[in-house]
């Protein structure tokens, strides 16, 4: 691969594991699902949707979690960072943190699921839809 390919890069806190994509994600959204708030120990997650083919870790690999029988969440071994969801369910399909990006400007969320789990205290003040689930059961 060479570096005109690479469309974003990004990484854990402690620079140990980087990673770059060759294409903009096809979608992107943030996650109130209670599990998104324990791993990430945030209110919400926000995560970019690539095609497997187009991240590649360039140092380091991530350690992952199964939080279930088919969801991988994928971490630091050294910082912790969140960085990575995948589903074994669908294995062509890769999911990064946004705010791993090196500049996590670059990926806007397009809607917000699991909003049914939102936290009392966080005021959502977007204009993005919503979706008291997942996108497809709503």
């Amino acid at each position: 691969m060479t570096t005109n390919n690479i469309i974003l890069t990004g990484g854990c806190l402690c620079g140990a594991l980087r990673y770059q994509t060759t294409a903009q994600p096809f979608d992107s959204d943030h996650c109130h699902c209670t599990v998104c708030q324990k791993s990430t120990g945030a209110a919400v997650g926000s995560w970019m949707d690539f095609k497997r083919a187009q991240v590649t870790w360039i140092q380091g690999q991530v350690t992952e979690y199964a939080s279930s029988d088919t969801i991988r969440r994928g971490f630091c071994h050294l910082c912790g960072s969140t960085l990575s969801y995948r589903s074994t369910d669908y294995p062509d399909y890769y999911t990064l943190s946004i705010t791993s990006l090196d500049d996590a400007n670059q990926v806007k969320p397009k809607y917000h699921i699991h909003t049914a789990s939102a936290v009392s205290w966080l005021v959502i003040d977007d204009e993005l839809p919503r979706y008291a689930n997942a996108r497809s059961s709503d």
